[in-house]
């Protein structure tokens, strides 16, 4: 039984068993090149279609094309490498056909001719055996392969394509090509995979050229889609045909040259590569990264452009390389004694070896082939097989046609060509290279890439190096993967280059894009007081936390700024040394008073009262240091409670002061007897229960609702004022309401007694103090509501020793000046003191009144 393959190009052949109904060609199917029982079709010839891109002759203006050769080649390896293993098909034999395509023009009429070959009737098998075959692999150009793929999917007859393209087959896979496979991975892999590696050197402003054809046109609409997700803009896209128009390449070049990019996305074949870059040459455009497609870069035939060292520097994905044993000494033994009835053998030894096969051609400048010539000497497109990536595909395309399970028997079989499909579709196998071959259900198989460099052209050759893979199955994230390999960038530069609308926004700053321009072109804003960015390019600021606040650069939050009373400050500091000095003040009024407490003025001015009143005012003094220092919920109860209560005893003390004046120059006149109802019993007495009441109030309060710490960030927003929380306004108004009572009562009372005798009349005094304690704690209303942070605790403590040194310098001074002024009265009873000291103030008053008469 006898196989036929077709590849490239070519096609591959199955026997098979017809129906009783059976189409016949009407028209004269086209020579092979070459045949083996079997065939192939192929572009063996290729054109300069840049000065002859209207011409569609064969054989004119055409020259060959090795690469296309070598896949033929590489075919006819691949099928008698399975006929030698009796583990692939045993009993078989597979055949080719080779057909010369001769460019575009004449490849679906070759193929037509292959799947409507004669028929040769097998009675012993009762099959039908014919030319015609049940696969083909299809051609590697985009255009042809899709009128072989509409074509003969209609017949159910599958195509199998080394083609570079297709990445519309992502969409409609089963309703467009529903016969369709291919070796090669979908360009929509590499369109994403080209987008990603722009992204990943940060080129966000990047110009896009790609071919006139479906290759081009299809592949760039997936780049541009996907380097919009990326964030990547392009700024102009433009698409030219190497068959098209001279104008229409000097309008690409024309934008290009007024274009701000430097990084160029060529999605094209190498003709239009070759023919642009000569164009940019020509107006001396240069300074371009360019970034190839696998249809270019590794086409060694660009180094025929004059202009290919700009090319130097380019990176792309290809298709992943490998090595396939034996080809190289399989290419190196051809001979065209292989194919003496191939023209096609003829003509490519001949311009390999400049001489002529055919004696009738002889000239004086050509000379006869002496026979002894070999590839073994030659290094050309044809024998390298240092970069077998499409190579290795068409190796690949024949086993899946024929490596297959149900292929693998001993008798003849007679396969349909649905049976062919079928087999395709769940085709899973290994090749001896390791490389497992499957079909997805697109048709597709694996996309994995190798990322090149082009680092150097030597000779017609170029030379490259692999820099990153990327595998579209692993997760994403993973499936682009530099190499720690130099890489050689525009004009053989090492330094990336960059190509960019605007600058990257450092942090601490965010982009505001510009008004009708692309979102690649945009202004950097700083962030707001408060906000950060701690990455370039962000598109918003984020706001720190409450407790938090931007750094200078706003790229950090940092903790706000704590800001209490403490010791450490200046205010704090001499506020503290005023408390103290108060108490030490206060503590010298108590000693310099118990050394003369046996005095008529000590014992005059009632004893027990003003040293309880001197010990209150050195709680007074004290009380404000529970003011400095960091809120805590001890010290926030304390410093008013102890305030509160401290304050009350001391006006206490003073309002009793007061009323035993007012008794004292009452008792003198005839018949009084008030002395008896405010005796000292008396005074301790409502000096206690004046006490009481604000201790009363001060236990309501921190029952119900006490001062507690807090951060107050309302009157700075880059700093934290820990303050203490009065808890409840009622309790903390209550406390120095109760105190402004009593000091009003005070100083009404010490008013009335202000026409006593001058020498004895300690009220004026007590008028004076509680008219500045009055003054102080009205004016430190207004002052404690409106002054933020540490400043309102320093204005209560200002009140507070304002105050407590308002009433020791009126009260005590001037008892001071009369202990070291006055004689001294030691030994008389403290009654009789007190009672001279009256008699004498009331005979002093009525001789001044007596004065004033006369």
């Amino acid at each position: 039984m006898l196989l036929l393959l077709l590849l490239g190009l070519l096609t591959l052949g199955l026997s098979v068993c017809m129906e009783e109904l059976k189409c016949t060609s009407l028209a004269r199917a086209a020579q092979p090149e070459l045949a083996k029982i079997c065939g192939n079709l192929c572009s063996s010839h290729t054109t300069d279609m840049y000065q002859y891109y209207y011409v569609r002759q064969c054989n004119i203006f055409y020259s060959l094309n090795f690469r296309e050769f070598q896949f033929a080649e590489t075919m006819i390896f691949a099928a008698e490498e399975i006929n030698k293993n009796p583990g692939i098909l045993p009993n078989h034999t597979i055949g080719y056909i080779i057909y010369n395509a001769c460019g575009y023009t004449n490849i679906l009429k070759s193929a037509t001719a292959l799947v409507t070959g004669p028929e040769e009737i097998d009675n012993s098998n009762n099959c039908t055996k014919t030319k015609r075959v049940q696969a083909i692999i299809g051609h590697s150009g985009s255009t042809p392969t899709i009128g072989l793929a509409r074509m003969l999917g209609k017949f159910q007859i599958p195509v199998v394509s080394t083609s570079i393209q297709f990445s519309n087959m992502n969409i409609l896979p089963k309703i467009s090509f529903p016969t369709f496979f291919r070796t090669i991975p979908s360009d929509y892999y590499q369109s994403r995979a080209l987008a990603q590696l722009v992204k990943h050197f940060g080129w966000t402003w990047v110009g896009a050229v790609s071919s006139d054809n479906d290759y081009g046109i299809s592949g760039m609409a997936t780049f541009l889609q996907v380097a919009q997700q990326e964030g990547v803009c392009v700024e102009y896209y433009e698409a030219f045909d190497s068959t098209g128009p001279y104008h229409m390449l000097l309008r690409v070049v024309h934008v290009i040259k007024h274009s701000t990019s430097k990084v160029i996305v060529a999605f094209m074949t190498h003709r239009e590569v070759k023919m642009l870059v000569e164009e940019l040459q020509r107006q001396k455009i240069t300074g371009l990264q360019w970034i190839g497609s696998d249809a270019w870069i590794t086409d060694n035939s660009i180094t025929a452009s004059g202009a290919h060292k700009a090319l130097v520097g380019a990176i792309g994905f290809v298709v992943s390389k490998t090595q396939i044993e034996g080809l190289q000494n399989f290419l190196q033994q051809l001979h065209p004694s292989h194919f003496p009835q191939s023209s096609f053998i003829g003509e490519f030894w001949e311009t390999v070896f400049n001489c002529t096969l055919s004696p009738q051609s002889l000239s004086t400048s050509v000379r006869p082939c002496s026979g002894f010539e070999h590839l073994e000497s030659v290094q050309n497109e044809f024998t390298d097989v240092s970069e077998l990536r499409f190579t290795y595909n068409v190796y690949k395309a024949v086993y899946n046609n024929v490596h297959k399970q149900n292929l693998i028997t001993t008798v003849p079989v007679c396969l349909f060509s649905a049976q062919v499909l079928h087999s395709l579709q769940t085709v899973n196998f290994t090749l001896k290279t390791g490389e497992k071959v499957f079909f997805d259900s697109n048709g597709d198989s694996p996309a994995r890439y190798d990322l090149i460099n082009l680092q150097n052209v030597k000779g017609s050759t170029l030379k490259v190096a692999t820099i990153g893979y990327y595998d579209a199955s692993l997760p994403k994230g993973q499936q682009f993967i530099m190499s720690d390999v130099n890489i050689v960038w525009r004009g053989g530069s090492r330094e990336v280059p960059k190509s960019m609308c605007s600058e990257s926004c450092p942090p601490g700053t965010r982009k505001a894009v510009q008004k009708g321009k692309p979102v690649c072109c945009f202004d950097c804003v700083p962030c707001a007081e408060g906000e950060i960015s701690n990455a370039t390019d962000l598109l918003d600021c984020v706001k720190c936390q409450s407790e938090y606040w931007s750094n200078e650069k706003r790229d950090a939050c940092i903790l706000k700024e704590t800001e209490f009373l403490s010791y450490g400050d200046l205010m704090g500091l001499l506020l503290a040394l005023l408390s103290l000095t108060g108490a030490c003040l206060t503590m010298a009024v108590v000693l310099i008073f118990y050394c003369y407490r046996s005095t008529p003025i000590v014992r005059a001015n009632n004893t027990e009262l003003s040293f309880l009143l001197l010990f209150s005012l050195t709680l007074c003094f004290l009380c404000s240091l529970t003011f400095i220092g960091r809120p805590s919920q001890w010290s926030c109860m304390l410093r008013h409670t102890a305030f509160g209560v401290t304050f009350v005893l001391c006006i206490s003390c003073v309002l009793g002061k007061t009323i035993v004046v007012l008794m004292a120059f009452r008792a003198t006149l005839p018949g009084s007897n008030v002395m008896k109802w405010f005796g000292p019993p008396q005074q301790r007495l409502s000096v206690l229960a004046f006490t009481l009441i604000q201790v009363l109030i001060c236990v309501l309060w921190l029952t119900l609702s006490p001062p507690f710490p807090n951060k107050n960030m309302k009157y700075y927003k880059d700093k934290v004022i820990l303050e203490c929380d009065v808890g409840s306004a009622v309790g903390f108004w209550a406390v120095l309401g109760y105190i402004g009572l009593l000091s009003l009562m005070c100083f009404v009372l010490a008013f009335l007694a202000r026409k006593l005798p001058d020498n004895f009349n300690e009220a004026k005094f007590i008028t004076f103090s509680m008219l500045i304690f009055c003054a102080v704690w009205i004016t430190f209303i207004p002052a404690y509501v409106s002054s933020p942070g540490k400043f309102t605790v320093a204005v209560e403590i200002f009140a507070i020793l304002a105050s407590s040194f308002g009433l020791l310098f009126c009260i005590f001074v001037p008892k001071w000046i009369l202990l070291f002024c006055c004689y001294d009265v030691q030994g008389t009873h403290p009654e009789e003191v007190l009672s001279h000291v009256i008699k004498v103030a009331v005979i002093m008053s009525l001789k001044r009144q007596t004065e004033g008469q006369s």
